[in-house]
């Protein structure tokens, strides 16, 4: 007699006595707490590597140190990963992609803790990325986990990790709102109303952990003291155009410094190029160092004293000239140091590095705008909406940047200058690329499909667990009445023709051969050979279903032979992926 185990006992009272909504719901918020908790756990040791390694530090006077810091986390990153974890980490939001798109949103458990190391000594040593990525990628994991334990449908499972990445978001960000549009907008495949209430159930639950632990205060402390003003509608758009167009240049640097790293094939080469750039850029503009925090809450305050902080130009603080070059300056390398950061080995996120170019640009063409005289210009306003430009446009997601930024400063009263920023940087940013910093690598491969729901369910299905084996094969030396014989015994219409060794040679339709089928004195005469076809298309067992439906279109049989090294393996069937891809669309969409 098999002994059933606790977690089975459980499964089965489960399965009798809660519904499935009502369970889901109750996961909710258990994958809620665990990424609210990781959110905090990052972010405090954050905090407290840099207040360890920046104590003491004065204001007026640049420092080597931000040479050195950067080098020796990005150094202790790589050590963890390659010696001690032996895995790699990823980037945070496009391994969430990737598993749902690829891996049937199995994420493994070792995520769970390994970007919560690998990030905080990354940004807290000075690395030039932020924690949101991270953050969602533990959060992630920690649902995907969750899930598997509990023997969950690959639906369930997706929207755990669903769940559980707007709640990393959530408690991060501490906003909840913008986390659930976060999971529809650049997550998640499709949503149906009982899949909406467990994420806003785990996005809730995440931000009151970190208001918890935390305190409820704002991430960014921002007031508006000045009302939208219709007369600055052209200024906006000014704005949302040249935030397009920065995103633009981001996401080009970003691409452009990850094929470059991508050729150099030794990760101690990358390290020492990465961080050599990275420590160069921050010791001439320490402004750059880490999340950027300081710089944009002073950017909100309209202040741009703190990109002359610790920097050796501290005393040109005050020079149009220096100003302008500084802000410049900035904005450019920031995608730079971003982009090296990951390069050499750290891990992180673009949220805030987006956050950070967005906030000066809004704040440069502000105080450039406030000097050629229209006071009606605020300029903390436009780094405010900046930011939101900057966020629509890199990570291609208009709807987040626009209640993310509401959320985190409370601008709500700054809506309708949000929308438009937020629409024409998309906008802009989409006429020259279709694809973001997070989907390019999966969408140059072919394997971006979280938001497309007929490639989602394609992608679902394989050759092998479709392949049909029960035909009748024949060889072709064989005699037409040898066919005939083995037609009787066949309930298929369709014969495979193969040697001795099981080479595939062609195939033999009975609909092509029914005027010779009845001729008993043409049994000797001719052979299989001089009745056989040579397929239009054939398949392997290592094609993607989305190989197999596009085979389908250029021929008009109904079955595809399969092959394996030349060897006839067995056929898929028109009818048989018909079948089956209606069945997953059913239990993916059904509420």
């Amino acid at each position: 007699m098999t002994k059933i185990g606790p977690l089975s006992k459980f499964l089965i009272w489960r399965r009798n006595h809660i519904s499935d909504a009502r369970f889901m719901m109750m996961l909710s918020v258990i994958v809620g707490i665990g990424a609210g908790l990781g959110a905090v756990v990052i972010k405090n040791s954050v905090r407290l590597i840099e207040h360890l390694l920046m104590q003491g530090f004065s204001d007026d006077m640049h420092n080597y140190l931000y040479f050195i810091y950067p080098a020796i986390g990005i150094f202790l990153v790589v050590l963890f990963t390659r010696f001690v974890l032996k895995k790699s980490v990823g980037h945070g939001i496009p391994n969430v992609l990737y598993a749902i798109s690829k891996n049937s949103s199995i994420i493994k458990a070792y995520q769970m803790f390994s970007s919560i190391i690998t990030s905080s000594l990354t940004v807290g040593f000075g690395g030039s990325v932020g924690l949101e990525g991270p953050t969602v990628s533990t959060g992630a994991a920690i649902g995907s986990n969750v899930g598997r334990v509990l023997r969950l449908d690959y639906r369930r499972v997706t929207l755990l990790v669903g769940c559980a990445s707007a709640g990393a978001m959530s408690a991060i960000f501490k906003s909840p709102i913008a986390a659930v549009i976060f999971a529809i907008e650049v997550l998640m495949l499709d949503l149906t109303m009982a899949a909406l209430v467990p994420l806003l159930i785990s996005s809730v639950t995440a931000a009151l952990v970190s208001y918890a632990l935390m305190g409820q205060f704002s991430v960014y402390d921002f007031h508006v003291t000045e009302q939208f003003n219709m007369g600055n509608i052209p200024f906006y758009i000014l704005l949302g155009v040249l935030a397009g167009f920065i995103s633009l240049s981001f996401t080009r640097i970003y691409n452009f410094v990850e094929d470059t790293f991508d050729k150099v094939k030794t990760w101690y080469a990358k390290l020492i190029l990465g961080v050599a750039v990275l420590g160069v850029l921050l010791f001439f503009l320490p402004s750059l160092y880490g999340e950027g925090y300081d710089v944009v809450s002073s950017s909100l305050k309209g202040d741009y004293s703190e990109l002359f902080k610790n920097s050796m130009f501290y005393s040109f603080r005050e020079n149009g000239v220096a100003i302008i070059l500084m802000f410049v300056a900035v904005i450019f390398f920031k995608s730079i140091a971003t982009s090296v950061t990951f390069g050499a080995g750290g891990i992180g996120g673009i949220f805030a590095p987006t956050l950070f170019i967005g906030a000066n640009t809004g704040l440069f063409l502000g105080e450039i705008l406030r000097y050629f005289g229209y006071e009606s210009v605020k300029s903390s306003n436009f780094a405010l909406i900046g930011m939101c430009g900057l966020i629509a446009g890199v990570l291609h997601a208009p709807l987040t940047a626009i209640f993310l930024i509401a959320e985190l400063t409370g601008g709500y009263q700054l809506f309708v200058p949000l929308m438009i920023v937020s629409t024409i940087s998309y906008s802009t940013i989409k006429y020259f690329t279709k694809t973001s910093v997070y989907t390019r690598q999966l969408a140059r491969k072919g394997e971006l499909f979280t938001h497309d729901k007929d490639k989602m369910v394609i992608s679902l299905m394989n050759v092998k667990n479709l392949l049909e084996v029960n035909f009748n094969t024949v060889t072709k030396d064989a005699s037409l009445g040898d066919l005939v014989k083995v037609i009787t015994k066949s309930k298929r219409n369709v014969f495979p023709v193969v040697d001795d060794n099981g080479i595939f040679h062609g195939v033999v339709h009975l609909n092509d051969i029914r005027d010779v089928i009845f001729k008993p004195e043409l049994y000797d005469s001719v052979t299989v050979a001089s009745l056989m076809q040579a397929p239009m298309t054939s398949a392997t067992l290592n094609d993607s279903m989305q190989d197999i439906v596009e085979k389908f279109q250029k021929t008009p049989h109904f079955n595809i032979v399969v092959l394996e090294n030349g060897k006839y393996v067995g056929f898929v069937s028109r009818a048989n992926v018909f079948s089956k891809y209606r069945k997953l669309l059913k239990e993916f969409s059904e509420d």
